[in-house]
């Protein structure tokens, strides 16, 4: 008899612990000889996505065989090009291969994630991003290649750089980058200062985050040399700098942009009502409402996290727990057991900053209202969570990465903040 299909669109957060939770749930149900778990991603890796802004990237790409093969879940180098919901199957770019396949499934788990937007900025296309692991290793060569003697010896802006946009990514971007840059000049055996602007529309760069973390922010920009233009944005950008919305000049030869993100554009393949950053709604499953055979997870999904109305956002803390519920369920439905299906919720939310070498602020609340704490403490935190607790066991062994698959059930109080 035919194995029955879960495929898993996405090999991120969400993406990889839905097939890892996924996979454990067949392990439950007794189904290992009777269902199909097949992940599609591009890469070969798990990028830890969080910490592309860092200097050193070498961390961040985890083999997805490493988490994969020891639970036997199946893996497709490839991008899947459009959805089929309604016939139940996947068109899937592969490499070496003309035409997109075919994969049809019986449960679909989008987890797709999201993708940086860029302004409609003319020339935006020049500058750097580390919205991924490739864009951050660009952003790497683009500094060693600065760094190189000989290289634009006297050109105006080579040791500047411009942050467009002054929210999370941005901030703790611009905290890094003076030292890279300072880096870069020494290599290079230059001389003369360094400089890092943030832009940002908003009245204050930061504010953002909440009045609460707002002093930490304001001492960790300002020890990093960090120059912050508010309450305006960039208007062109060419291959020496940028030209701001007030008609300011700014040379530089490094420009990022942080500007936000949005749900993949697979979301638009399904037929339903889509919130303003193009993502899914699904219900305390984790299924796509109105979309039958169709679960969702992560950056590419909007599920309601307690009873105060809260809604995901962005971020691995809500993508690795909607992918284990959404794995699980999945399963669960697929049996004809949705009666054991486990309701998602995630009614506590915080938030912690790397500030650069000046360390971190924590902030918990919807509203990032309570300062838990900053400085080199919360440092300490930040670099436990990016650099060990995010990370899927890497033992090869499967009870532990099952183990860790388990999704977590949480009462769905209403919050203050």
């Amino acid at each position: 008899m035919a194995k029955r299909t879960i495929g898993v669109v996405g090999g991120g957060f969400a993406g990889l612990w839905s097939a890892a939770a996924a996979a454990r749930a067949r392990v439950e149900l007794g189904l290992t000889d009777q269902v199909a778990i097949t992940l599609i991603a591009p890469d070969p890796f798990h990028s830890i996505r969080v910490r592309c802004y860092e200097t050193d990237l070498t961390p961040l790409a985890v083999p997805l065989d490493e988490v994969l093969d020891p639970i036997d879940v199946d893996r497709i180098e490839g991008s899947v090009t459009k959805i089929d919901a309604a016939g139940r199957r996947l068109m899937v770019r592969v490499p070496d291969k003309p035409d997109p396949i075919a994969l049809e499934y019986d449960r679909l788990i989008l987890a797709a994630g999201s993708r940086l937007t860029r302004p409609p900025i003319p020339g935006v296309d020049l500058a750097c991003d580390v919205d991924t692991l490739g864009g951050a290793r660009q952003l790497a060569s683009h500094l060693r290649d600065l760094g190189r003697c000989g290289s634009r010896p006297d050109q105006v802006g080579r040791w500047t750089a411009v942050v467009i946009g002054g929210g999370l990514v941005g901030i703790e971007l611009a905290c890094e980058l003076p030292a890279r840059l300072a880096a870069a000049r020494d290599r290079a055996g230059a001389t003369g200062p360094v400089r890092t602007l943030l832009v940002d529309r908003s009245v204050e760069v930061g504010s953002t985050m909440g009045g609460a973390a707002m002093p930490a922010i304001r001492q960790a920009l300002a020890a990093a040399a960090v120059e912050c233009i508010s309450g305006t944005g960039v208007a062109t950008i060419d291959s020496t700098g940028v030209t701001l919305s007030d008609g300011t000049y700014i040379p530089a030869l490094t420009v990022i942009c942080a500007t936000g993100m949005r749900a993949n554009p697979l979301a638009e393949d399904l037929d339903v009502t889509h919130d303003a950053l193009g993502r899914l709604p699904v219900d305390a499953m984790m299924r796509v409402i109105g979309i039958s055979a169709v679960f969702a997870a992560g950056d590419v999904a909007v599920a309601t996290a307690d009873d105060a109305g809260h809604t995901t956002v962005m971020s691995c803390q809500h993508a690795r727990p909607m992918g284990r519920f959404a794995g699980n369920n999945a399963v669960y439905d697929l049996a004809g057991r949705s009666d054991l299906c486990l309701p998602f919720a995630a009614p506590d939310y915080v938030t912690v900053l790397d500030l650069g070498a000046w360390g971190a602020v924590y902030t918990s609340g919807w509203d990032r209202d309570r300062l838990v704490a900053d400085g080199a403490a919360a440092k300490a935190t930040k670099r436990l969570i990016n650099g060990s607790r995010i990370y899927p066991p890497l033992t090869r062994d499967a009870a532990s990465i099952l183990a860790a698959a388990a999704p977590v059930i949480q009462a769905r109080p209403a919050t203050t903040g």
